[in-house]
């Protein structure tokens, strides 16, 4: 089946589907290789160009990237180049077999990688393979970051993730577990502890609040520590997940977080159901997201408000107060507004409420080190050519710089600052001119 669907592709002169990928994956080349058979070969070149093609090819939105510029997309079902991708990470992995390319002859320099997330994981093959010595401080007791606290087991198993780890281990990485880097040491005494350079790529880890009457009741979580929760227990069964047994849980959102949150729901409670103040095509969330959670069982309220979190004597959740909204005429970038309607209050009634109405990035780290620039919304600033922070030697990457994206942006941001540090480690100008521009 792989090598039947591998064989729709054109082969482009100039393949669009590669200018679609944040990581530039050269994928007419394995895919050719899916043609002829040689699934072993196609995922060795897959890993010399991405650490997590396993991760990638589950979670990546294929359908706004790279098979949505598959020039076969524009009248036909484009080639499947996520299931490909998946096919074949899952090959090898099964097989157990070590694709990495050949590490380049050690360098005598240290890089420390703050975060093993997408971002931290990425980087930090990337500067291995380059030769150096390379260690990452991760603040959690499990690595992956939002693959492995965030994303459903359903969507992403955790062997995967801790699959790809240990391929990265193998390169000779080091993973310093509970190391929260900003409260055991800022970033600057980091860089002074016998390295040479520093990647952050801490991702985002504060959660947006509701910003509504009784919005920190008993009862609001947020989509981090609701999914974060049900995750472990599915690793830990002494863990319990917030929401098991409730009657009704309702989360806020519109986003894939959103649909991660309502879709564990189900899992947990008698009703899931999800509420969104736009309509269905204005959400965010990829389609395919959607779809899955409608025909699970979602309870949709589109083009509803929130109000304020109705509580009982005890202060804990009773309902949600809703109001409906009407959508607006469209504003300069073309996106319709929209208004409440006067006096169509509503309520839901649920006992949990998850907040998954975003994140921004933990100010520790500028706090802590205060020569670290950051933006307003506490994102860090960086050289948008080199991803240099203000603190020489110290380069930043993914959620941390962009606030939060997908995955594959991350691995994007990852890979064009380990080409800049192993650059500044050379002593060469920083320079890069192949990223691509929606990095």
């Amino acid at each position: 089946m792989a090598m039947d669907e591998a064989s729709r592709c054109m082969h482009c002169p100039k393949p669009r589907c590669i200018m679609g990928c944040p990581v530039n994956i050269k994928i007419p080349d394995f895919i050719t290789d899916v043609v002829n058979g040689n699934i072993e070969e196609a995922a060795k070149k897959l890993k010399a160009q991405s650490a997590l093609s396993a991760v990638c090819g589950r979670v990546c939105p294929h359908e706004k990237q790279c098979e949505g510029n598959c020039i076969l997309g524009m009248r036909f079902e484009p080639v499947a180049i996520g299931t490909l991708e998946r096919f074949v990470a899952d090959y090898a992995r099964v097989h157990d077999i070590n694709l990495f390319p050949e590490k380049k002859p050690p360098t005598g320099k240290r890089v420390a990688v703050i975060g093993c997330g997408p971002a931290g994981i990425t980087a930090a093959a990337d500067l291995a393979l380059a030769g150096h010595e390379v260690e990452i401080f991760e603040a959690n007791s499990l690595p992956g970051g939002v693959l492995t606290y965030g994303i459903p087991d359903y969507r992403l198993p955790k062997e995967i993730v801790f699959y790809e780890v240990e391929q990265i281990k193998k390169l000779g990485v080091k993973i310093h577990f509970n190391e929260r880097i900003g409260k055991t040491r800022n970033v600057g005494a980091v860089l002074k502890s016998g390295f040479d350079a520093v990647f952050i790529g801490a991702g985002v880890g504060i959660p947006l609040t509701l910003g509504i009457p009784n919005d920190t009741a008993d009862g609001v979580v947020s989509s981090n520590v609701f999914l974060s929760r049900y995750n472990m227990s599915k690793i830990d069964p002494s863990v319990e997940p917030i929401g098991k047994g409730a009657k009704n849980i309702v989360v806020v959102g519109g986003g894939n977080v959103a649909m991660d949150c309502s879709r564990v729901a189900l899992r947990l409670a008698e009703k899931s159901t999800l509420v969104y103040r736009r309509a269905r095509e204005q959400m965010p969330a990829r389609k395919v997201e959607i779809e899955d959670s409608i025909n699970e069982g979602v309870d949709f309220n589109f083009l509803s408000g929130i109000n304020r979190v109705i509580v009982d004597e005890k202060g804990k959740v009773k309902a949600l107060e809703c109001v409906k909204m009407e959508l607006t005429e469209p504003d300069e970038s073309g996106r319709k507004g929209v208004r409440a309607i006067k006096g169509s209050q509503f309520e839901i009634p649920c006992d949990i409420i998850v907040a998954a109405v975003g994140n921004k990035p933990n100010p520790i780290l500028s706090i802590t080190c205060p020569t670290l620039n950051t933006a307003k919304e506490g994102t860090i600033i960086v050289d948008p050519v080199t991803l240099e922070t203000s603190v020489k030697g110290v380069f930043a990457g993914g959620d941390a710089v962009t606030g939060a994206l997908t995955v594959i942006s991350a691995m994007g941001q990852a890979k064009k600052a380990a080409r800049n540090i192993t650059k500044y480690l050379n002593g060469e100008p920083l320079k890069d001119e192949t990223t691509p521009a929606h990095i």
